[in-house]
């Protein structure tokens, strides 16, 4: 990622590219008429350098012309390697520049805002089921889905010593949950959409889903043959680093906006820990996107921070996608930048990162442009008929040399940026 983001470039690379297509046909076009002796006020007919035998002062300063004209083209890479030793991978040159200009910030719950690790911290069966029984069914049929909860229910029953039964029908509704059928039995597990779907009655449970919900927990409802068995409450604790990279992106001017599949109650818990003032709660996956592109309509530069399969179409719809390190495969695929220590504070470390290449990569524009709007015109005879200065190839290829050295020292000063609080 590091070497194709090298090879990438920014947008303002390719303005460096499109000022080039007019500056560099210009030059030649001064070169020419420097040969045929028609450019330089005062210059002896003796200096055209098209002139059998000739040379001299006309082939010197045209020499020396398409030395100063020399191309440079100023690239991030110093800027990106900076990022992967501070653990920020950048995928494309695009990407590191646009993350100086986002304003607003989504961010996925589950697995980055939080641990995506989430346990199990409570089993309440309804009459009739006892705990190990309604975690048996429920854990038999999560097998076939990969969702961080689901896996928390695995380790939950790992942990019982329960022994698992084959689940058959397996279907997974996306964002809803699991349905399949285990010893014979109907067994769903899911949120309150996927209950009411199937209109299963929860109103047995109101306390005790009312006061998981206040303690930040996901509530998982388990339904055998049509009728609710209990529910599992599972809490993923957010990551010891979020509370503090919330509260620098805020300062920074960043709008920040939780996006999570999640009951509301439970995201706006979580939401009030960490500060977040906007949430956008019970999202499918389907609908991420939407958010973010409903955002973007809005007029805002958003980028979005997720880690799930879930989370890849909303990645690539922002401007700038952020995926965690520990996160899926299709996320990371889908973003332009990777954290890969997995937490907040990298998107604080690559936005200084950012404002820092591209405030570099100005400078070095400006060096570039001035080397060669000062020496163009020395190097074409404009003081030829006052002073008699004219520019040797020599020389020439020094001050084309100095250039290159100034831009690429300047942007080696990246390597040492600091990108901490």
């Amino acid at each position: 990622m590091v070497a194709e983001a090298q090879r990438s470039r920014a947008p303002i690379q390719r303005m460096a590219d499109r000022v080039a297509a007019w500056f560099v046909p210009a030059v030649i076009g001064a070169a020419l008429l420097c040969a045929r002796g028609g450019l330089g006020p005062g210059r002896p007919r003796t200096a055209s350098g098209l002139r059998p035998g000739g040379g001299g002062v006309g082939a010197d300063h045209r020499l020396s012309l398409r030395r100063w004209a020399w191309p440079r083209r100023c690239r991030s890479w110093s800027g990106v390697g900076r990022g992967a030793q501070a653990g920020v991978l950048i995928k494309n040159a695009e990407a590191l520049e646009r993350l100086e200009k986002i304003d607003t910030l989504v961010i996925d719950k589950t697995g980055t805002l939080t641990e995506g690790r989430p346990a199990v911290t409570r089993i309440v069966p309804v009459a009739g089921f006892e705990e190990g029984e309604l975690l048996r069914l429920a854990a038999s049929l999560e097998r076939g889905s990969e969702h961080p909860l689901a896996d928390a229910i695995l380790r939950a029953a790992k942990d019982r010593g329960l022994g698992l039964s084959e689940a058959s029908e397996f279907d997974s509704p996306v964002g809803k949950g699991v349905i399949g059928r285990v010893d014979g039995k109907r067994i769903a597990v899911g949120g309150s959409r996927l209950m009411a779907e199937m209109g299963v009655d929860l109103s047995s449970l109101e306390t005790e889903t009312a006061a998981l919900r206040q303690d930040g927990a996901t509530t998982l409802f388990v339904a055998v043959d049509g009728a609710l068995a209990g529910l599992l409450g599972v809490a993923d604790p957010i990551k010891a680093t979020t509370a503090e990279a919330v509260r620098a992106l805020k300062a920074d001017g960043v709008r920040l906006v939780m996006l999570t599949g999640d009951n509301r109650a439970t995201a706006l818990t979580v939401a009030a820990r960490l500060g977040i003032d906007e949430v956008e709660a019970e999202v499918l996956p389907e609908d991420k996107a939407k958010v973010v592109n409903r955002l973007r309509a809005e007029g805002r530069s958003v980028a979005m921070a997720g880690d799930g399969v879930n989370d890849a179409p909303a990645l690539a719809a922002a401007e700038v996608g952020i995926a965690m390190g520990a996160g899926a495969d299709v996320a990371i695929e889908s973003a332009g930048v990777t954290l890969l220590q997995g937490d907040l504070q990298g998107i604080v470390r690559a936005r200084r990162l950012s404002r820092a290449v591209m405030r570099n990569i100005r400078q070095n524009l400006v060096f570039a442009f001035a080397y060669n709007i000062a020496g163009i015109p020395i190097a074409a005879g404009v003081l030829y008929p006052s002073l008699g200065w004219l520019l040797s190839p020599a020389i020439a290829a020094l001050a084309m040399s100095l250039s290159s050295v100034s831009v690429i020292g300047n942007a080696l000063r990246l390597r040492s940026v600091k990108l901490e609080g």
